[in-house]
């Protein structure tokens, strides 16, 4: 494996020129020299963003576990790929070798074999962040099952709205998970869930919280003693470079969600390239990702990338905020942790605790400083550098998506100097460009305009699974030609990206992206609700909150609105899950439309944001007094 490594700004601009004007060279070479195929490529790319079409490395064969895990044993068996780190502090670690996470996932894979997964098959997994959930993944990559996990956060409905549309046959999931002081009954979730899947015909179980619990006959089997008796090698399942290997779902601005299909070999190139360089990583060092795995954060930089590189990465179960606020800080110095990469949301909420939580501990260790889910604001990033980083680590604030697969913009720790607030620099072989509303591209600097990007990486998503019309008509339909992110960006006179934040009705809530219809939809199914909309508002800690406006059929008792208010929530926490929640409901007259009957979220932003001010011309509404009657009922 060569040293692919950008180590100053000359060799940053040297390889990012190479990627633009050769990438197929470019690419060819990092692929060639840093990863095992069983058979090589017969062309680089071949794309067309009309159709839209993408294809790297076609014709090549190869197995992504063999380049996380077998590659590395000759060297790294003993080396810890993964380090486990309890909810419960005082439960003991888990270190898991190279050579221990080859056999467990080698014994996984020979389970799934055993009840008939095969290559293609699609299996759900709805577990905690504990190590089995790296080791499913992992296993079905290795016998070619297209992975599909989702954030065990979410409700019964969001699972098995997820299980029916890719039409998963198998789920791994556990009797429940740790969460702080809470012991949550995901069992009891999926049991609900597939009540309305009955394509699914088993559900393998790891017994983790030790609660009691009923296996349904015939569905239902623990995991532990199907591990046992199962053989430690299992051969690797030739893939085609092509050949999906994972779907994961994030929210769209319509009630469906969207499952996104990742490749394999484009998305292995991008995701180890970009996970070597954007932290620096060194052989030796330890890395932590405070991500779940139920992210693509988790996907990308808990378990592809830094196993690519031979990493040991570091899965914690808990919350930072238990047993106490200086958790995350413990767990530095507990491991000598170097890269550290978490979101703003928790960046935000530890800042709002006492110093003495991050003072006790030794984060000496610490040499790159992370930030991930949405743009960082200012305040807590000086937080984050004075009082973790003590000045002297550089913080990479990335921006990508679900969709990117790996990070697209972003600077390099002592290569590209960091900007409080600014992603800075696309990396190498990211060509963004920002679009005005006429869709020109806007070519000089100081200004602002919808992001885009004008030619395609390994890493990008090949389709929404089951509907490639709406990849089209989603990314590549708004600019012709061009993969459109759907975020706006402030572009300085460095050439620095600024993210400014979702242009759709897409709300960054503590870095989860929730769309605003399905939200809406869960709330309009109460019997007392005629319609809602749903707007995000600037939140001290999760970045943005989600403030609702409710028309109701018929009034309500004031002295009952606060009920109606939980009654909301609790619909959308069945539907959806708990981080969907509003923080405020306004019940209002009506809400404002065009004649069409479109619903101005617009203006009901600008009320939440309390910029009545600058409304614009409302008296092409529909129903324009509607405005008024808003504004003097919330802005008091």
């Amino acid at each position: 494996m060569s040293d692919y490594h950008i180590k100053n700004l000359e060799d940053y601009s040297k390889n990012y020129k190479s990627s633009v004007n050769n990438p197929e060279k470019f690419w060819a070479e990092i692929a060639k020299n840093n990863f095992v195929w069983k058979r090589e490529w017969n062309s680089v790319l071949n794309w067309d963003f009309n159709k839209p079409e993408i294809k790297w490395f076609e014709g090549a064969i190869l197995n992504i576990t063999e380049n996380c895990i077998d590659r590395h044993l000759d060297k790294h068996a003993n080396k810890t790929a993964i380090v486990f780190e309890p909810n419960d502090e005082n439960e003991k670690e888990k270190k898991i070798s190279y050579k221990e996470l080859y056999i467990r996932v080698n014994k996984m894979s020979n389970v799934l074999k055993s009840k008939g997964v095969k290559k293609g098959d699609r299996v759900c997994i709805y577990l905690p962040m504990i190590p089995e959930l790296a080791i499913s993944v992992l296993a079905c990559a290795r016998i070619g099952a297209i992975h599909s996990v989702v954030f065990a956060g979410f409700s019964s409905t969001a699972l098995a709205t997820r299980i029916i549309d890719c039409d998963c046959r198998l789920v791994i999931t556990s009797d429940g998970s740790f969460r702080g002081n809470k012991i949550l009954d995901l069992k009891a979730i999926v049991d609900k869930a597939l009540d309305n899947c009955p394509q699914v015909s088993k559900v393998l179980l790891v017994n983790r919280t030790k609660n009691k619990i009923s296996l349904k006959k015939d569905r239902d089997e623990l995991l532990a003693p199907l591990l046992q008796e199962a053989k430690e090698e299992c051969v690797a399942e030739p893939m085609q470079s092509e050949d999906p290997l994972f779907i994961l779902y994030t929210s769209g601005s319509t009630g469906k969600p969207k499952g996104m299909v990742h490749s394999t070999a484009g998305y292995m190139v991008g995701a180890a390239y970009t996970f070597k360089n954007i932290f620096q990583y060194g052989d030796e060092d330890i890395y932590w990702c405070t991500a779940d795995i139920g992210w693509v954060t988790g996907h990308s930089y808990i378990v592809y990338g830094p196993l690519l590189n031979a990493a040991t990465t570091v899965m914690f179960e808990g919350v930072p905020s238990y047993p106490d606020f200086g958790r995350f800080w413990k767990i530095v110095e507990k491991y000598r942790v170097n890269q550290f990469y978490t979101a703003p949301t928790a960046i935000r909420a530890l800042a709002k605790e006492s110093l003495d939580f991050v003072n006790k501990y030794n984060l000496s260790s610490l040499k790159v400083l992370g930030s991930v889910g949405e743009p960082i604001n200012e305040e807590a990033w000086n937080w984050y550098n004075n009082h973790i980083g003590k000045n002297k680590c550089p913080i990479v604030d990335t921006w990508w998506q679900t969709e990117t697969g790996s990070i697209m913009i972003s600077s390099i720790p002592n290569v590209i100097k960091g900007k409080a607030t600014f992603a800075t620099l696309p990396f190498i072989g990211i060509q963004p460009v920002l679009m005005d509303n006429n869709g020109k591209e806007i070519l000089e600097n100081s200004v602002e305009g919808r992001l885009c990007v004008k030619f395609p990486w390994p890493s990008i998503a090949r389709t929404i699974w089951g509907d490639h019309q709406r990849y089209k008509d989603t990314y590549f339909s708004t600019f012709e030609n061009h993969y459109f992110t759907g975020d706006g960006s402030y572009r300085d006179d460095q050439g620095y990206y600024r993210i400014t934040g979702r242009v759709d009705d897409v709300i960054i809530v503590s870095g989860h992206n929730l769309g605003t219809a399905p939200i809406e939809d869960a709330i309009n199914e109460h019997n007392e609700v005629a319609e809602s909309a749903i707007v995000g508002v600037p939140h001290e800690v999760k970045g943005n909150s989600l403030f609702g406006y409710i028309n109701l059929k018929s009034k309500i008792d004031p002295t009952k609105q606060n009920q109606l208010r939980n009654e909301i929530n609790g619909l959308i926490s069945n539907q959806i899950g708990p981080i969907a929640k509003l923080d405020q409901i306004e019940f209002v007259p009506g809400l404002p439309k065009t004649r069409s009957g479109k619903i101005m979220r617009r203006i009901l932003r600008k009320i939440a944001h309390n910029e009545v001010d600058n409304l614009g011309d409302v008296s092409t509404l529909l129903n324009p007094e509607i405005v008024n009657q808003i504004i003097n009922q919330i802005i008091k």
